[in-house]
């Protein structure tokens, strides 16, 4: 993956409608690159409205259903342990993407945590996500400890985050 971005609903659906082109008008598409998009929505609505599907641009579309909370909450479902396994496995699988993209309904906390994780599991640096915002630390956190699980117990994860 050549890069991460982290958006709101509204800014994803616009990065994603810029691949779009009318029929035989191709090279009208404002962007060209190969994408794989981890979808959170929000369970209280159940969900957003629209999903993501896989296209021509498109390799690959997770979507997960938690609410922006960090511990226990009536009401609210708390991400877990099994959604970060299927990120983990997520972002391996698609590595091939030119662009991962990442988004919630703010893009500020859900969504930035994730992409900060992923920055991190891909070898990079991911300071700024901090430093600009408010990952959940939560989901920070137990995608962390997933990834920190399954390097110790699996030769193709040694690749920890710091």
């Amino acid at each position: 993956m050549k890069r991460v971005l982290v958006k709101s609903v509204y800014d994803a659906f616009d990065y994603v409608m810029a691949h779009y082109y009318p029929a035989g008008l191709e090279e009208f598409a404002e962007e060209r690159d190969s994408y794989a998009v981890i979808s959170i929505q929000d369970t209280h609505t159940q969900g957003f409205g629209f999903v993501f599907a896989e296209n021509r641009c498109c390799e690959g579309v997770l979507t997960l259903y938690f609410d922006d909370v960090e511990r226990e909450a009536e009401g609210a479902v708390l991400f877990s342990r099994a959604q970060a396994a299927e990120i983990l496995s997520f972002i391996q699988s698609h590595r091939s993407a030119d662009t991962l993209l990442i988004h919630c309904y703010g893009g500020e906390s859900r969504s930035r945590a994730v992409g900060a994780f992923a920055v991190n599991m891909l070898g990079g640096d991911n300071s700024r996500y901090f430093k600009e915002g408010n990952p959940n630390r939560h989901v920070y956190d137990t995608l962390t400890e997933v990834w920190l699980e399954r390097s110790a117990s699996s030769p193709e994860c040694r690749d920890s985050p710091k």
